[in-house]
């Protein structure tokens, strides 16, 4: 029997500051099977881990990330609204996280946030830190930009490769069969149980976004999808249990 797997968005981020090494701990102590994160590059191109493309909502900073001097970034606190529990913390880079997951045997999905921004080279910089820490079977690489996909892939084939898509995508296991992706990151508002299963029949696998409501996490797992991507990895682990009956 397949499990569906859980991957902690930005970490465990509905519990801890997203984007943050503390929220991926978390997400290892409670046993997530992979985190997801965010990258985008510096104005001196270091590939850094977060999500908007300006530091106001997540840091006590103002601007844009591209504006920022990494040692600039570094010192802006990422707490966000969880500054009382857990103090100031910092933006990683996606470096310190891979050096970090060379102790466990966490899978990683990584997001381009290369929509707003194109950011030239970050795809280029993303693999080659994926291939200097030898995390080419653990990572999934996903975007809304799909030129972007596509580019990773013929740079990177051994990479895989996962569209994100938020509207309705007419049969999207063909569509991601024609640029040579093994997965589909839909929104849940774009991923009827029919399509889920279609997919997965056609060998793609489903990983839906962002699945925080006990009902949608039971329904998903009853349904075998892939993969739930969610703010609350602990939530969902004791609901996986519960259904599936692990100890």
């Amino acid at each position: 029997m397949t499990f569906t797997q859980i991957f902690a968005h930005r970490g465990s981020a509905g519990t801890h500051p997203e984007n943050t090494m503390i929220s991926f701990m978390e997400a290892a102590r409670v046993g997530a099977d992979g985190i997801e994160l965010d990258v985008q590059l510096t104005k001196d191109g270091e590939v850094v881990v977060i999500h908007d493309e300006t530091v106001d909502r997540t840091t006590n900073g103002k601007g844009f990330v591209k504006d920022y001097l990494l040692q600039e970034l570094k010192k802006l606190d990422s707490s966000h609204k969880f500054s009382k529990e857990f103090g100031v913390t910092n933006i990683p880079t996606l470096k310190e996280v891979l050096e970090w997951m060379q102790g466990n045997s966490l899978l990683l999905n990584i997001e381009l946030k290369n929509s707003v921004f194109f950011y030239p080279g970050l795809e280029e910089k993303t693999i080659a830190l994926v291939r200097a820490y030898g995390m080419e079977n653990r990572v999934i690489i996903s975007s809304f930009n799909h030129y972007s996909i596509v580019h990773c892939y013929r740079l990177a084939p051994e990479i895989e490769t996962a569209p994100l898509y938020r509207d309705g995508l007419y049969m999207p296991w063909v569509y991601a069969e024609s640029i040579q992706s093994k997965a589909i990151h839909p929104s849940i508002k774009a991923a009827p149980d029919a399509i889920i299963k279609s997919s997965i029949q056609a060998g793609i696998a489903v990983r839906p976004y962002t699945i925080n409501e006990e009902s949608k996490m039971k329904s998903l797992y009853s349904l075998g999808c892939s993969a739930i991507i969610t703010d609350y990895p602990e939530k969902a682990i004791l609901i996986k249990r519960k259904i599936y009956g692990i100890h």
